[in-house]
C-alpha cells in the first residue's frame, strides 16, 4: 500500500517536507527550514524521520530556504539520489544554500557542529538536475512527476505526482507556493485540470489581499511621505521576487518622474546576487516584462539606485543624509543588515519600516507589524517611534480566493477526493479547509505533523 507522510509543512509556514512511499520506491517533496524562532533551529537539527539513503528522489517546488534549505542535511546524512527542480530554482537554490550555510555557520558560534557546511553544499549542488516546465520524469515504473508554473518566483513549480499500483494510477498535485497574479515578472499560476489528492499551501487561507493594482500606488505614497518628512525608508526585503518586482516599480516611478530623486539602497548581497540570476532566466518572465528588456530597459537599474555589496559599502549608508530608501534582508527582520537599519531608524518618528510580505509569528517583523512599542535587536531594547506600513499586494502568495478557484478547477474533473492544508498557521489553515469542505462538498483536512494518509 501507497502512503504520504506529513513530515513538515503540517500547523507550519516553514519547513515543507512530504515523503511519498509505494513497495519499490520513495520520492519527497522538498527538505524545507524550519523557520521564526529558538524552538525552529532545534527541529532542523533533528534527525530525519526516515533515513535519507533510501529516499530514490527529491523533487523541489522552488528555492525559498523554507523549502530548500535542509537538502544539505539531507545529502550530508546519506542522500545520493537526483534533486529535481527547474533551471532557475537550480541556481536560484544554490545562491540560497550558499548564504543560508554562512548563516548557520555563524549562528552556531562553534557551540555544536554546523546543521552542514560548505562541502555538503557543494556536494548537494552535483546532486540537482534541471527540468523544464511540463517536462515529464519518471522514478521507477511506479511514479512519474511533472512540473508547471506555479508563479509564485522565478522558477517556481506545482508538482504533479502519479503513483501506479495494480495497474490503477492515483494523481498527486502539491501546490508548493502559488502565486498572486498579476505580478510584473511571472506568467500566473497555471491551473491544474483534474487530481485525486491536492496538498496545498495556506499561508493566506483565512485572508484576502488588498487590490493589486494600488499596490504601485501605496509605494510611491511611501517614498513620498517618507521623503516630505526627511526619513528613512526602510523595506525589510526578501531576496526573491518581492525585491526584483520593487526594483521593477520604482524604475518604472523613477522614469516616469513619480517620485522625487532619493537615494535608493539595494542592502543584501543575497538580494543582489539573486537578481543576477533574474538576469539570466528572462525565458521565464512574463510576456510584458520581456518586451520591456527587449526595448532596451533596465528592468533592475534606475538613477540613484546603489547595490551595496561589501560590508564597507554598507556601513557608508549611514553616512547618506535622509532621505533615503533602504531595502535590505531579511524580509521578516529575523537576521541580515535590516536589523542594523532597524536599530538606528526604528526610533525616529519622520521615518517609516514598509513591510512588502508575510510576517511569521515570533519574528521581529511580526511583532513590529501587531504595534510593539519596542523590539529586541541584538539583545537592545529599540523604540518603535516610527511609522509602520504594509502592503499586501506584493505578497507572493495566492490570497483565500485565489487558492479557492485553483483548487475549484481540479474539481471538474471529477476524481477529487480530499485536500489537504498545509504550509499556514493553523487558524488560516482550518479556515480555508472550512470553505472547501462547505462550499465544494469536498474532504478538506489540516495535518498534523508526522501524519500518515494510506491511499
Amino acid at each position: 500500500m501507497a502512503k504520504l507522510t506529513f513530515h513538515g509543512g503540517a500547523l507550519s509556514v516553514t519547513g515543507a517536507n512530504y515523503l511519498i512511499e509505494t513497495e519499490r520506491t520513495k520520492v519527497l517533496v522538498d527538505c524545507g527550514m524550519v523557520q521564526g524562532s529558538r524552538h525552529a533551529l532545534e527541529e532542523n537539527y533533528k534527525p530525519f524521520p526516515y533515513e535519507p539513503s533510501k529516499i530514490d528522489a527529491l523533487f523541489i517546488t522552488h528555492a525559498h530556504v523554507d523549502h530548500t534549505g535542509r537538502v544539505p542535511k539531507l545529502v550530508k546524512d546519506g542522500f545520493t539520489g537526483p534533486i529535481y527542480a527547474t533551471e532557475p530554482t537550480v541556481d536560484l537554490a544554490n545562491v540560497m544554500l550558499v548564504d543560508s550555510q554562512g548563516l548557520i555557520e555563524s549562528e552556531s558560534k562553534g557551540e555544536r557542529p554546523p546543521l552542514y557546511n560548505e562541502k555538503d553544499v557543494e556536494k548537494t549542488a552535483v546532486q540537482f538536475k534541471p527540468v523544464k516546465y511540463r517536462q515529464e520524469i519518471r522514478v521507477n515504473d511506479d511514479i512519474r512527476v511533472r512540473l508547471q508554473d506555479a508563479g509564485h518566483i522565478l522558477g517556481s513549480a506545482i508538482i504533479e505526482l502519479w503513483v501506479r499500483e495494480n495497474g490503477k494510477e492515483t494523481k498527486f498535485v502539491f501546490s508548493g507556493d502559488l502565486g498572486n497574479p498579476p505580478t510584473p515578472l511571472l506568467e500566473p499560476t497555471e491551473y491544474i485540470d483534474e487530481a485525486d489528492y491536492v496538498v496545498v499551501e495556506t499561508t493566506y487561507g483565512d485572508r484576502l489581499h488588498e487590490d493589486k493594482k494600488q499596490r504601485k500606488g501605496l509605494l510611491e505614497n511611501a517614498v513620498e511621505d517618507t521623503i516630505t518628512s526627511g526619513g528613512t525608508l526602510m523595506v525589510p526585503s526578501f531576496a526573491l521576487e518581492r525585491t526584483q518586482e520593487i526594483l521593477l516599480e520604482l524604475n518604472e516611478l523613477v522614469e516616469n518622474n513619480r517620485i522625487p530623486e532619493v537615494p535608493v539602497f539595494m542592502d543584501s548581497p543575497l538580494a543582489i546576487r539573486a537578481t543576477e540570476v533574474y538576469k539570466k532566466h528572462t525565458n521565464y518572465f512574463n510576456k510584458e516584462a520581456r518586451a520591456l528588456i527587449e526595448s532596451g530597459d533596465e528592468l533592475f537599474n534606475f538613477p540613484n539606485l546603489k547595490f551595496t555589496l561589501s560590508v564597507p559599502e554598507s556601513k557608508a549608508i549611514n553616512d547618506v543624509p535622509p532621505p533615503k530608501v533602504i531595502m535590505a534582508g531579511s524580509g521578516m527582520s529575523t537576521g541580515g543588515r535590516i536589523l542594523h537599519h532597524e536599530m538606528r531608524y526604528l526610533p525616529d518618528p519622520a521615518s517609516t519600516i514598509l513591510f512588502i510580505g508575510y510576517q511569521g509569528a515570533g519574528t521581529i517583523g511580526r511583532r513590529i507589524s501587531d504595534g510593539a512599542e519596542s523590539v529586541k535587536i541584538y539583545g537592545t531594547e529599540v523604540p518603535v517611534r516610527c511609522k509602520v506600513r504594509s502592503i499586501g499586494g506584493y505578497s507572493a502568495h495566492a490570497d483565500q480566493d485565489g487558492l479557492y478557484g485553483w483548487i475549484d478547477n481540479m474539481r471538474g474533473g471529477g476524481k477529487l477526493k480530499k485536500v489537504f492544508c498545509v504550509q499556514g498557521e493553523e487558524e488560516a489553515a482550518s479556515a480555508f479547509a472550512l470553505r472547501v469542505r462547505d462550499r465544494m462538498a469536498v474532504d478538506a483536512t489540516v495535518p498534523q505533523p508526522g501524519d500518515v494518509f494510506n491511499f
